[in-house]
């Protein structure tokens, strides 16, 4: 009886195995884990990897050589209301139409986003940190499986379950790790690691905090002046972004107006990414520890561009190469690692995550999967995109334009008197503003009638 009874478990451990354990390994490999981490105002420079040899990121480099790296990847829309509603959904701002000040994000929307298509897919969700977006009926409570945010009064200096001087960036990645470490084992994850970094407080005079472990990072550093920072390049640009109540200026003045006050700015921006920088390690070797790491996507991006001191300007939400321009690494340990020169965009970022889990991308969404870049060249892609900020605000001019590898055409909505052409091959500064030259009438022409019709097919889409 005792070996009839011992073939008899044999049996029903092979049976469990084939039927159950085979068949959930076959899953996970078919869906692997997700980790999507986005930064706030986090400029496409502010890498090591980019070129940037002041800023330490040994992480974010790491995975950057290690992943897809692309170094022309742009935000549509260059504020962090607008932006994050585009990664959730691979919607452009007109067509989501979420900024701050707007309704709520549609539930016609949310319904199309990852989050909601993954849940429905089998992933188990979350979400840590800076959300940045309102949902009709409060849709964000049952849009992750767990979530936890983050707010913006003071929300560097806290004291989190008992911690003091616990960072805000730290606390968010040891909430993530803890949600990955108790994801069920039968599913596969999608966790969505949101920094406020390295947002400025805006309300505090010293704007920028760190952890203190990295107390006098870059103290012996001298940051070099920013490019196009002398009073003859303010000049240059409409009056209406000279005159001290654009929040441009404003802000400018918050941070940069003496050298002295640019060199600490600069530096207290530099130790906060340097400081995501460390919890990106951490979330890596605690992959590499837990034997997750071999089927773990991990996707980086930022929310929008930044004004460092540039045209005399702070902030972002203008159609400069500043505020649009973003860092974006895709890293997929199955695929060969290379740097893509082809535009990339935030409302790329869900159809992306919807490819890696295997869920076909909703007819109605804007962007593309990035994955495809991972067998090799793609000879069919974007060579253009529309790049919009509509928030009505009384300090900041509503803007749009369109950006092409060698041009870009930009106006501001309440000045039409007032347009930017940009010859981005011969002047990548986008010093001379061309629109007003005849020899470019043609150029000017072709593009305004691009931008209006893509506006109105952006205009026409419909859920």
């Amino acid at each position: 009886m005792q070996v009839k009874n011992s073939h008899l478990f044999r049996f029903i451990v092979f049976v469990f195995l084939v039927e159950i354990v085979l068949p959930l390994s076959a899953q996970e490999a078919d869906q692997p884990n997700i980790i999507l981490i986005v930064t706030d105002d986090q400029r496409a420079s502010a890498l090591g990897h980019a070129g940037n040899d002041v800023i330490k990121t040994p992480h974010m480099d790491q995975l950057a050589r290690e992943g897809l790296y692309f170094s022309n990847a742009f935000v549509t829309t260059p504020i962090c209301a607008a932006s994050r509603a585009s990664i959730l959904t691979g919607l452009y701002e007109r067509t989501h139409d979420f900024t701050f000040g707007t309704k709520p994000l549609a539930q016609s929307y949310t319904d199309i986003s990852y989050p909601r298509l993954l849940g429905q897919a089998g992933y188990h969700t979350g979400f840590f940190g800076k959300l940045g977006v309102r949902f009709e009926n409060h849709a964000d409570t049952a849009l992750f499986d767990e979530i936890r945010t983050s707010h913006t009064n003071g929300y560097f200096r806290l004291v989190d379950e008992g911690r003091k001087h616990a960072h805000l960036t730290d606390i968010t990645t040891d909430h993530a790790l803890k949600f990955i470490d108790e994801a069920p084992a039968d599913k596969p994850f999608c966790v969505s690691i949101s920094y406020n970094a390295p947002h400025a407080d805006d309300q505090s005079a010293q704007q920028y905090f760190w952890p203190v472990r990295f107390n006098g990072l870059y103290d012996k550093v001298k940051i070099p002046q920013p490019e196009l920072g002398r009073p003859q390049d303010l000049a240059r640009e409409p009056t209406f972004l000279q005159d001290s109540n654009y929040m441009g200026r404003i802000r400018w003045h918050w941070r940069y107006d003496t050298p002295e006050k640019y060199q600490r700015m600069v530096k207290g921006y530099y130790r906060m990414i340097t400081a995501i920088d460390d919890n990106l390690g951490k979330i890596r070797d605690h992959l590499e520890k837990t034997g997750r790491a071999d089927n773990t996507i991990i996707i980086l991006i930022g929310d929008n561009g930044y004004f460092l001191g540039e045209r005399s300007f702070a902030g972002k939400w203008l159609m400069y190469e500043n505020s649009l321009r973003v860092p974006l690494i895709v890293y997929d340990p199955t695929t060969t690692p290379r740097k893509i020169d082809d535009i990339a965009l935030n409302i790329d970022i869900a159809p992306t995550i919807l490819d890696y889990a295997g869920v076909k991308k909703p007819r109605n969404v804007q962007g593309e999967s990035l994955r495809t870049f991972t067998a090799g060249a793609v000879n069919k892609w974007r060579n253009e995109f529309i790049c919009e900020h509509l928030f009505d605000h009384d300090f900041i001019p509503r803007s749009e334009g369109i950006r092409q590898h060698d041009w870009k055409y930009f106006r501001y909505l309440d000045r039409p008197d007032s347009e930017q052409l940009h010859h981005l091959s011969d002047d990548p500064q986008e010093i001379n503003n061309l629109a007003d030259d005849p020899k470019f009438a043609d150029v000017l022409e072709k593009l305004r009638k691009k931008l209006d019709s893509q506006i109105r097919k952006l205009d026409e889409a419909s859920f």
